[in-house]
C-alpha cells in the first residue's frame, strides 16, 4: 500500500461576487485547515468557471477577487499554496486521462449537471457535463488525502473516489511494476461539517444563498460594508415565534435555523450553545446581536479585500508563485501516470544527442 502524507486540496470558482455562504462554507474552513499539520493547496478554479460562458475581462477581475478573499480571510501564501487552476497544465491533461477511466453511467447520475443544465441539456457545454472529472483531476493531481467540501459537492467527491479506485484497479500491474506499491491514488476523504456548512438565502430559508439570486438582500457579499451587512440582517426573513431553547426546536423553521446557524458559524459555537443564550428571545433581539457579530467578523474582511484588489500586481505575484509550487507537486504525479498508462514521455531529442 502506498503511503500518503496528509494533503488538503480545495477550490472556489471565480464566478461573481463572493458571499457569506462562500466564506462560512469554504474559505473560513480553509483557514482552519491551514492550522493543521498538513500541506494545503487552495485553488481558484477558473477552468471550471468557463463551463458556462464568462466575460473575459470580468473573469480576470473575479480570479483576483477570490484570491483577495483567501488572503483577507487569513490564508497565508507562505504556509499554503494559493494559485489559479489554469496556470497548472497538469489539471487539464490528467482530466483527459480520467475521462478515459470514468464511465458514462457515473456522469449521468450527477445531479448538479441536471440542475445547472436545466431542461435544455442538449445545449449545455461538454465541459459542464465533464466538470466532475476535472474536479477529480484537480484533487488527484496532488494525490490529496482530504478535501473540505459542502454537501452539494459530496457526490462529485464520491466520483473522485470511484475514479481513483478504478484507475488503481485497471492499472494495478503497471502500478506495481513502476514501484508505486498496491495503489497509486489515495481514496480521498471528504471533510464535511461546521455549524453552517450550507448557508441559505436571507429571503428564503429553503434555498441556498446564491450570487445568482436577483435580490441582493438574499445574501451578504464579502465586500459589503458595515451598513449593508446590518441592513440585510435586519431585513432577513424570520417567523413569528420566539427562538427555541435547543436546536431540535428549529425543525420546520428554515429561516430561524439559517440565522442561528450563521450566528453559530461566525461565533465558532454550536446551535445549542447559541440557543442557550438566546432561547426564548424575539428575533428583534437576536438580530441585533447577529448584526454586531456579523459586522465585527465581516466588515474588516471586506475592507482588506478591497485594499488587496486595488493592487492586482501583488495578487498576480501570489498566484504565479503558488502555481510554480503547485506544478512542482503535480508534474511528478502526471509523469508517473503517463508511465503507468504506457505513454512514451519526452526524452532527449535527436538534436540534443
Amino acid at each position: 500500500m502506498a503511503a500518503f502524507n496528509e494533503l488538503v486540496f480545495s477550490g472556489v470558482q471565480p464566478t461573481g461576487n463572493l458571499h457569506l455562504g462562500n466564506y462560512l462554507g469554504a474559505i473560513k474552513r480553509f483557514v482552519e485547515m491551514q492550522a493543521r499539520d498538513a500541506q494545503c493547496l487552495y485553488c481558484v478554479v477558473d477552468l471550471h468557471a468557463i463551463t458556462l460562458w464568462q466575460d473575459p475581462a470580468e473573469l480576470k477581475g473575479q480570479i483576483r477577487e477570490v484570491t483577495a478573499a483567501f488572503l483577507a480571510a487569513g490564508i497565508d501564501p507562505a504556509r499554503s499554496i494559493v494559485f489559479n487552476q489554469s496556470q497548472v497544465p497538469q489539471h487539464a491533461e490528467l482530466a483527459w486521462i480520467f475521462n478515459c477511466v470514468a464511465r458514462l453511467g457515473w456522469l449521468n447520475r450527477m445531479t448538479q449537471f441536471k440542475d445547472k443544465a436545466g431542461k435544455d441539456r442538449e445545449n449545455a457545454s461538454v465541459g459542464l457535463y465533464a466538470y466532475p472529472v476535472l474536479m477529480a483531476a484537480d484533487i488527484l493531481a496532488y494525490r490529496a488525502t482530504h478535501v473540505p467540501v459542502g454537501e452539494d459537492q459530496k457526490q462529485h467527491l464520491e466520483l473522485t473516489r470511484d475514479i481513483a479506485g478504478k484507475f488503481n484497479n485497471d492499472f494495478s500491474g503497471s502500478i506495481a511494476a513502476h514501484g508505486h506499491g498496491e495503489d497509486f491514488f489515495p481514496i480521498t476523504e471528504p471533510l464535511i461539517g461546521g455549524p453552517a456548512a450550507r448557508v441559505m438565502s436571507l429571503r428564503d430559508g429553503t434555498k441556498k444563498m446564491s450570487k445568482s439570486d436577483p435580490s441582493d438582500n438574499s445574501r451578504i457579499n464579502l465586500t459589503d460594508d458595515a451598513d449593508a451587512i446590518a441592513q440585510k440582517v435586519r431585513k432577513a426573513k424570520t417567523d413569528p415565534e420566539p427562538l427555541p431553547s435547543e436546536a431540535a426546536g428549529l425543525s420546520g423553521r428554515p429561516e430561524a435555523d439559517n440565522l442561528v446557524g450563521i450566528f453559530a458559524a461566525l461565533k465558532d459555537a454550536t446551535r445549542d450553545e447559541v440557543l442557550s443564550d438566546y432561547g426564548g428571545a424575539q428575533f428583534s433581539v437576536f438580530k441585533g446581536a447577529l448584526v454586531e457579530l456579523a459586522v465585527e467578523k465581516l466588515a474588516p474582511l471586506g475592507a482588506e479585500m478591497k485594499r488587496l484588489i486595488a493592487d492586482p500586481a501583488h495578487i498576480d505575484a501570489v498566484l504565479a508563485d503558488g502555481a510554480a509550487r503547485a506544478e512542482a507537486i503535480a508534474a511528478p504525479t502526471l509523469d508517473a501516470v503517463k508511465d503507468i498508462v504506457g505513454f512514451v514521455r519526452k526524452g532527449p531529442s535527436l538534436r540534443s544527442v
